[in-house]
């Protein structure tokens, strides 16, 4: 069973071509094009792509009648606890997405669809690191609750280690750091934001490059971080605005010419 919602399939010299096709339209922030080459009719084609459409929409706002219907069929394709439970996990990320960025409040449903995904997919199974992930991303920035995300991400962060994958671990790095930057540890975040940018680099994670820019020109002093800051806002021009909630971030100071 496969679970690309954050593994780095197609990134590898001998992949599968057409998951290198799809890995590269997804890291240039083409998640529609990329779902448009998956024919949904296996479990695990229906969740990949229903997992890149609930990305979309965390990047871009938009999308949300689409990953919807690609969740259903993810969902009615599903047949073993764990398909089921990784249906269940793109659910409670795609009712995340829409709480934070103030579509909807689909609080209660992420929590409970994580809940489920965490009863069907067993503790050592492949999907439960991005599921740590996902539930550390709900106690911190919905239940706000700094102690239970850092667990949780530690928990995600051994597992991707584990497992080898590489662009879970880019985002478990950076959320372990933006707990610690939070707390005055900047040494320790320096160190968090700068794997994770190394990571999406190396990768070639290009949408997800300057969120980690971004990230680390918080952590900095000058002028290495006004130089990170710049990178970042070139890269989010190129790829059209996205991700937009990055855009805040990146916009001059007040009175800057």
């Amino acid at each position: 069973m496969a679970y690309p919602a954050m593994s780095g399939y197609g990134t590898a010299a001998g992949d599968d071509p057409l998951q290198t096709a799809v890995w590269r339209l997804r890291s240039r922030a083409c998640w529609a094009d990329a779902a448009a080459l998956l024919e949904p009719v296996t479990a695990s084609a229906a969740l990949q792509r229903a997992s890149l459409l609930v990305e979309r929409c965390l990047y871009t706002e938009q999308g949300w009648a689409g990953a919807e219907d690609a969740l259903r069929t993810a969902e009615a394709l599903a047949r073993s606890d764990e398909e089921r439970g990784a249906a269940a996990c793109e659910r409670g990320q795609l009712a995340y997405a829409a709480t934070l960025l103030a579509v909807r409040d689909r609080a209660d449903e992420a929590r409970a669809a994580l809940g489920r995904a965490a009863a069907l997919i067993a503790p050592s199974a492949p999907g439960r690191a991005l599921l740590d992930f996902r539930r550390g991303l709900l106690a911190e920035n919905l239940a706000h609750s700094p102690q239970a995300a850092r667990a949780a991400y530690r928990r995600a962060h051994a597992g991707a280690t584990a497992q080898g994958d590489a662009l879970l671990l880019s985002f478990t790095w950076r959320h372990l750091a933006g707990l610690a930057l939070r707390e005055g540890e900047l040494a320790e975040a320096r160190h968090g934001f700068s794997e994770s940018l190394r990571i999406r680099e190396e990768l070639g994670y290009l949408v997800g490059t300057a969120p980690a820019l971004a990230s680390l020109a918080d952590a900095e002093i000058e002028p290495d971080a006004s130089r990170l800051r710049a990178e970042a806002a070139r890269l989010f021009r190129l790829l059209g605005g996205v991700p937009t909630w990055l855009a805040p971030r990146l916009a001059p100071p007040a009175g800057a010419a």
